[in-house]
């Protein structure tokens, strides 16, 4: 794959970056920062070694060689499940109703289109707008793996390798979730465009994944699509590679009902409870909306530490259903959150959405507090896409954080003593001003410092593969 690079990202703001760099600036003072629990702390000192934040000092004074972050600063979001094709669709799908089933019909179209060379440029620029959006890490559950009707590719993992590519390209960290991918549904043949999907069987899908390397900014993980995809077989042998690996292991869960009316009519349990017999189920596991689950279902994923990913704006778009998020937490589960479909790309809007869902379900408030929520987004999600050395801001922790500005009018009025509480039920994207990634600044005063105009690349890649 011919990987293109952008020369007018060489803006002011990157060669203000790079003069920074070069003078060896490593320390930010932020008006306000969350260092955990349910207050910010006021004239927060961060002290960053390299990638690494060396030292956090809360009530400092401001350094004059220090970067002022305006705003509050919070550890960089973590965005733990994403189809960075599916954003071309965004805004293309809502006319004439229709179920999560139509809408699969439209991403089929897009999936065809997609090469190495045009899956790089639409995935540079999601990943761009997400960096402009406060997520410094992505989990990308990738299966779109071969060339048309199937056809491999000289390198089997180019289409994985363009995303690695993209993420590294926008700022931004990624782990990508390879994604086991072999049936048409229970039992039934690959068909059509799904067909770029598979790999045969669970060896060949365990043999090209192996292949993938990690890098600084990047780590392999293992994906099983769902039981619809996978048979019992197969999910074995991914949970198998997921624990020889030591990677994390995610899977769509019980996202439809009708998934789990062909899992027990083909297998006789739910899909949980298939995946627990197949181990893969566990502590580096995530499953992905765990949307329509029976109590034996809450009790399988919560007896094994399984993480959550919750989903709502996809969830909603798709009239998925809404998941049972406070049973789950309340039974011992972690919880994550991701942008999944990319109708929307807010971490915050997907935070405060599992509250305010549960809400409308129960008609009471107050499910889970602002931090548990910014948890979620943060040191939780992270932990579930394997960084568990990010989402805090703390000594030794990955220098990964995000500013968001106060001046706007969401966020008018934002005192101290509820400021975490504004932040998650009142901010949005729009609000993030400054990120840090790996010790360098990809968003600098709302503009990224490394694709130039990210609205523009995101139109371009768009059109590419929709017209």
């Amino acid at each position: 794959m011919h990987v293109k690079r952008d020369p007018s990202a060489a803006g002011t703001r990157a060669d203000r970056q790079a003069r920074e760099a070069s003078v060896g600036l490593t320390r930010y003072f932020a008006d306000y920062a969350w260092l955990g629990g349910d207050r910010v702390a006021e004239r927060v000192l961060l002290d960053v070694d390299a990638e690494r934040i060396s030292a956090v000092r809360a009530g400092a004074d401001r350094p004059a060689d220090a970067v002022h972050l305006a705003g509050v600063t919070v550890p960089g979001m973590a965005n733990a499940h994403c189809h960075a094709f599916h954003r071309a669709l965004r805004g293309r799908t809502h006319r004439g109703g229709g179920t999560f089933w139509t809408w699969r019909e439209d991403m089929y179209g897009v999936a065809e289109r997609l090469t190495p060379d045009s899956y790089y440029e639409l995935a540079r620029a999601l990943y761009a707008e997400m960096a402009l959006a406060g997520i410094s890490c992505v989990g990308e559950f990738h299966y779109l793996h071969h060339g048309p009707a199937g056809a491999g590719y000289r390198d089997r993992n180019a289409m994985g390798e363009a995303l690695i590519a993209a993420a590294q390209s926008a700022g931004i960290r990624i782990t990508l979730l390879d994604a086991c991918y072999l049936d048409g549904g229970v039992g039934a043949p690959l068909q059509g465009p799904q067909l770029r999907f598979g790999d045969g069987d669970a060896d060949g899908w365990a043999g090209r994944v192996s292949e993938l390397r990690p890098a600084p900014h990047a780590k392999i993980g293992a994906a099983i699509h769902s039981v619809r995809a996978v048979p019992p077989q197969a999910i074995a042998v991914v949970a198998a590679w997921s624990r020889q690996q030591q990677a994390p292991l995610h899977f769509h869960l019980s996202e439809q009902r009708a998934e789990n009316e062909a899992c027990l009519a083909a297998y006789g349990r739910t899909p949980a409870r298939l995946l627990e017999e197949h181990q893969a189920l566990g502590p580096q596991s995530s499953a992905v909306h765990a949307t329509h689950l029976t109590a034996d279902d809450v009790a399988a994923l919560s007896g094994s530490t399984t993480t959550i990913c919750m989903t709502p704006t996809t969830e909603r778009d798709l009239a998925d259903g809404i998941g049972p998020a406070r049973r789950l937490a309340s039974a011992g589960c972690a919880l994550a959150l991701g942008s999944d479909s990319n109708a929307v790309v807010d971490i915050l809007e997907e935070a405060r959405a599992v509250e305010l869902d549960e809400r409308l379900r129960t008609e009471r408030r107050g499910h889970w507090g602002a931090s548990d929520l910014l948890g979620a987004a943060t040191a939780d999600g992270h932990a579930s896409l394997g960084w568990p050395e990010a989402g805090r801001l703390a000594a030794g922790a990955l220098a990964d954080f995000v500013t968001i500005s106060l001046d706007s009018v969401r966020l008018a009025g934002t005192e101290p003593a509820t400021m975490l509480e504004q932040l998650v039920f009142a901010a949005s994207a729009a609000d993030v001003r400054d990120v840090v990634v790996a010790g360098r600044r990809i968003v600098a005063e709302h503009q990224h410092t490394l694709v130039a105009d990210v609205p523009a690349a995101l139109d371009a890649a768009v059109r590419a593969v929709t017209r």
